[in-house]
C-alpha cells in the first residue's frame, strides 16, 4: 500500500491544528516513517555530471534538532531545497508523518508543515516587517481562502481566486476573526526578538539590518507552527553578539519541543544545540551520531582537512569517503594542538573563506541602518554588507565573504 500523498490539492491537517509533539517515539506502533515527523529515503539528485545529492537517507524524530555539517559543496544546502520543494528531486522521496509529500512543490512542503529560512535571505524588500511575517501565514488561512482546495485544479483554480477576492473586499465575520487571530499570532512572533523587531513591525524591510532581515526571516518560518523548521545557516554573516543571541532563541524553540533540521558552518553553535548531527560530503552521510562522536571521527577531520601523505597535509582526492573509513595515518597537529571542534570549525573557516550574503529583494538604506546601528545594544545589530546572488544550483558551492567571528 502506497503512502499517501500530501500535494497542493490535498492539504495536510493545517498548522492552524497543529499536532502534539510526542517527547520520543509512540509506543505500540509497528510504521516508524509513520512515528518521525521527517522521513528521507534514497534522495538524489543531480546537477550536469556532479552528484550534488547521492543517495540520502535522514530520520527525524518529533521533537528532536538535527543539525547538517560539511564541507562546501558537500550537498547541505540543495538537501533543504529538495525536503522544502525548491528543487525537485531525481529520485528518492520526503515523507512527513508517514505521508508523501509531491516533489518540487514549495506549497505541498508548506501545506505539511514544513517552514525553513534561506541561506541568502529572502525577505520582500518592499514590504513591512509585520507584512512579511505574515506571508508565513498564508497556508493557514481558511476562512480567508474559501475554496483552497480548487486552487490545485488548473482549469478551477481562478475560482479560488475569485472567491479570495470576494472576501478580501467584503470580510465575513470568520474572515474577520481569522486575521485577528492571525495579527496576534504575528506579534507573538515579533516579540521573540524583542527589541529587534517589535519597534520596526510597520517600517519596510529594506531600511532594517542584516541581522534583523535574517530575524524577520525566521519570525516568518515561526509564524507557520511549522511541524518541522528548516534552517539553512541562520548565523551565517553575524558577529559573535548576534549568534549567540539567535542561538538563545533556538535554544528557547528546542526547549519547547520544536523539531528543527539546522544547517550551520558554526561548530560552537552545532555543538551546544544538536542532539545530533550528519556529515555530509560529495552528497554522503560519512559520519552521524552526537556532536562530540561526530566531530572525533576520523572520517569528518579527514573531509574538512585532507588527508595526511608524505609528511604533509594535503587535500583528499575526489574519491567515495565512505569506502575510506580507515583512520588517519598521522594525527593532525591542528587537532592535537587543541580540540577537534576548534579544529573543524576552523579548517571549515578556511575552506569557506567567507560568508556570503545576498538579499535579493533590496539594499539597506544607509540613513535607516545607521539609525539602527545606534539603537543595537553593544553594536551586535550593526547592518552587514552583502553582495552576491543566488545560484540556482547548490548553494553549498558559494565561498563565504566573512569569516567565523567565533574563531
Amino acid at each position: 500500500m502506497s503512502d499517501p500523498v500530501i500535494g497542493p490539492s490535498e492539504p495536510a491537517v493545517g498548522p492552524s491544528e497543529p499536532a502534539a509533539r510526542p517527547s520520543g517515539p509512540v509506543a505500540g506502533t509497528g510504521d516508524s516513517a509513520a512515528q518521525a515527523v521527517l522521513s528521507v529515503r534514497g534522495l538524489h539528485r543531480a546537477f550536469g555530471g556532479v552528484r550534488a545529492v547521492d543517495g540520502l537517507d535522514i530520520t527525524i524524530a518529533p521533537g528532536e534538532f538535527v543539525s547538517i555539517i560539511g564541507p562546501n559543496g558537500s550537498g547541505k544546502s540543495t538537501t533543504v531545497n529538495l525536503i522544502s520543494g525548491v528543487l525537485k528531486p531525481d529520485s528518492g522521496e520526503i515523507l512527513v508523518h508517514g505521508k508523501r509529500i509531491r516533489p518540487g512543490k514549495p506549497e505541498a512542503a508548506a501545506d505539511a508543515g514544513i517552514a525553513r529560512t534561506f541561506q541568502n535571505g529572502r525577505v520582500f524588500g518592499n514590504m513591512t516587517v509585520r507584512e512579511n511575517v505574515d506571508v508565513g501565514l498564508q497556508t493557514t488561512l481558511r476562512a480567508s481562502r474559501p475554496l483552497r482546495a480548487l486552487a490545485g485544479i488548473p482549469l478551477l483554480r481562478w475560482v479560488s481566486l475569485l472567491a479570495e477576492l470576494e472576501v478580501a473586499l467584503v470580510p465575513t465575520p470568520a474572515a474577520r476573526a481569522e486575521r485577528k487571530a492571525a495579527a496576534a499570532r504575528i506579534d507573538a512572533q515579533l516579540a521573540r526578538f524583542g527589541e529587534r523587531l517589535t519597534p520596526r513591525a510597520d517600517n519596510s524591510a529594506f531600511t532594517l539590518s542584516y541581522a534583523n532581515r535574517r530575524r524577520t526571516e525566521i519570525a516568518r518560518a515561526l509564524a507557520l507552527e511549522p511541524r518541522l523548521l528548516l534552517l539553512d545557516e541562520p548565523a551565517a554573516g553575524m558577529n559573535q553578539t548576534e549568534t549567540a543571541e539567535i542561538g538563545r532563541q533556538l535554544a528557547e524553540l528546542k526547549a519547547q519541543g520544536q523539531t528543527v533540521l539546522l544547517v550551520e558552518h558554526k561548530m560552537d553553535l552545532v555543538h551546544e544545540l544538536s542532539d545530533r548531527v550528519l556529515v555530509l560530503d560529495e552528497g554522503r552521510v560519512i559520519a552521524e551520531g552526537t556532536p562530540d562522536e561526530v566531530l572525533e571521527d576520523p572520517r569528518v577531520i579527514e573531509a574538512y582537512l585532507g588527508r595526511r601523505r608524505g609528511g604533509r597535509r594535503t587535500v583528499a582526492p575526489a574519491e567515495n569517503p565512505v569506502a575510506d573509513s580507515g583512520p588517519v595515518a598521522e594525527p593532525d597537529p591542528v587537532a592535537d594542538s587543541g580540540s577537534t571542534v576548534d579544529a573543524v570549525a576552523d579548517a571549515d573557516s578556511r575552506a569557506s573563506g567567507s560568508d556570503v550574503t545576498a538579499d535579493s529583494e533590496a539594499v539597506a538604506d544607509p540613513e535607516a541602518t545607521v539609525a539602527e546601528r545606534q539603537d543595537g545594544a553593544g553594536g551586535a545589530d550593526e547592518p552587514t554588507a552583502t553582495a552576491g546572488s543566488e545560484n540556482p544550483g547548490d548553494a553549498d558551492v558559494k565561498g563565504k565573504v566573512s569569516a567565523d567571528a567565533g574563531h
